[in-house]
């Protein structure tokens, strides 16, 4: 990597990255009653979320080990430039087949918007100042979850569900001219390797699965669907079991399986796919309970998710700020009482409970998810040097969004909304409350967890990496 970028306008670009990513979900999430309304698709909900996730998780490691290979500069300017297209056909879709279509174009770019923006991070920085970046830069997901629900709100109310997805174009373009003037990287001119194998077995492998996942919701328990679910998951296990044995022979393997000796690392991504799981509720189905359950208004519920969006960031800020002094473990597992505490709440919620307690419940939430993901996110780029930084957070990213993918697959399971024109309260309350049960199931295994996180987080030398690949 060339030392000679120009490190704040870098920062600037990628901070400007993560938003148009973070602002996505946020938007959306309360746009999804008025999508699936006026396309006619109640009965699809889950799937406009679902497959954007679904090309999410299988390009995220892809990205993370080509940004190692040829550069992150060139791999984020081609996931910005796919991400936009598939916003802007997102936004003059006509049937929920094509949304579906271009919201999976989306996710094939959004993987690399979640993962270069923090290996580029990790590469700039030393780790004391690291730490504090990566917090602001975790921050703005809750910045843009301040604005995106109440702008998704405003703009489904008042103009059009489509333009939530136009919102994304002007940020792209200038996050994707800025890191073109600021940021220099230079490569030796040399044939670079490259895992097809490894790719094309994961991406059909996973796909498989995410696939068979995502149907489920869709089943009347018919012979036919439950055959084609089962050939899913065997297609899944085949080629998932022969992309694990590529990856133990490619000279240049996508997810070095190395990476998972280390502690650090694997007790990280264990918990993250569980708080990605958790997540889930918190970003799609708690605008749901607003809308479907209490009876107000996109711009009503985008008001009341704030907390969510201003706790997030809050948290990221205060443990990019303390994890060199507290140390991962002790700021995570404050972040996992929060989690507790509030999904405690949520499962205490009826259609009679002040949006006040509704509030202080998503603030929790939001406090926990900022002061865990951004810790994790530190001590993942701080376990690796250089040659494998993108590989490693691209595998943490991905066990994100894989846990998210899954969330909303299960979860989808459980929600009941009545006819596939008309939401009926009672069965939406009834579905949301057993989801809300699960989770707190969910945030006390996190809590457990994290007892078995390490101690201290050091930055990483080339002898530990060759001491876990031994």
């Amino acid at each position: 990597m060339n030392t000679t970028s120009n490190r704040r306008t870098v920062t600037i670009a990628l901070f400007v990255a993560t938003f148009l990513a973070a602002i996505e979900g946020t938007i959306v999430s309360t746009a999804m009653p008025s999508i699936t309304g006026e396309l006619h698709g109640i009965q699809q909900y889950s799937w406009i979320i679902s497959i954007y996730l679904l090309a999410t998780v299988i390009t995220t490691p892809i990205y993370g080990k080509l940004s190692d290979l040829f550069g992150r500069k060139r791999m984020f300017i081609a996931g910005a430039v796919i991400f936009l297209a598939g916003s802007m056909l997102s936004g003059l879709a006509q049937t929920m087949s094509q949304l579906i279509a271009f919201r999976a174009l989306q996710g094939l770019g959004a993987g690399a918007l979640t993962t270069i923006p923090y290996t580029i991070i990790g590469d700039l920085y030393p780790f004391e100042q690291r730490a504090k970046v990566q917090g602001w830069m975790s921050s703005i997901w809750g910045i843009a979850g301040i604005t995106g629900p109440l702008a998704g709100g405003l703009l489904v109310d008042y103009v059009s569900w489509r333009a939530i997805f136009y919102m994304n174009l002007p940020f792209g373009i200038v996050a994707i001219l800025l890191l073109s003037i600021s940021m220099k990287e230079a490569f030796a001119k040399q044939k670079r390797y490259i895992d097809y194998p490894g790719i094309a077995a994961f991406s059909i492998g996973m796909f498989a699965f995410l696939y068979a996942l995502t149907i489920l919701r869709e089943t009347n328990e018919s012979s036919h669907s439950s055959m084609l679910i089962v050939i899913l998951l065997l297609a899944a296990v085949f080629f998932l079991a022969l992309f694990f044995f590529i990856e133990k022979r490619s000279p240049e393997p996508i997810i070095p399986l190395q990476l998972f000796k280390l502690r650090t690392i694997s007790t990280v991504n264990a918990i993250s796919f569980l708080l990605c799981v958790i997540n889930v509720v918190a970003i799609f189905y708690l605008p749901l309970w607003i809308q479907g359950v209490i009876g107000e208004s996109a711009t009503y519920s985008g008001l009341a998710m704030i907390p969510l969006s201003i706790g997030w960031p809050l948290g990221a800020i205060l443990a990019g700020n303390l994890i060199a002094k507290l140390g991962m473990r002790k700021i995570a597992f404050v972040g996992s009482v929060f989690l507790v505490v509030g999904s405690i709440g949520f499962m205490l919620l009826t259609e009679h409970s002040s949006i006040v307690l509704f509030m202080i419940y998503t603030f929790l939430s939001g406090m926990s998810f900022g002061l865990s993901l951004t810790s994790f996110t530190v001590a993942v780029s701080s376990s690796v040097t250089w040659e494998l930084r993108g590989a490693a957070v691209g595998s943490n990213n991905f066990i994100r969004t894989l846990g998210q993918t899954v969330g909303i697959a299960l979860f989808g399971l459980l929600l009941h909304t009545g006819s596939t024109e008309i939401i009926d309260a009672v069965k939406l309350e009834h579905s949301l409350h057993r989801i809300f049960i699960i989770l707190v199931g969910l945030s006390v295994l996190v809590l457990l967890a994290m007892l078995a996180l390490p101690r201290t987080t050091k930055q990483a030398t080339a002898s530990d990496i060759a001491d876990a690949s031994s």
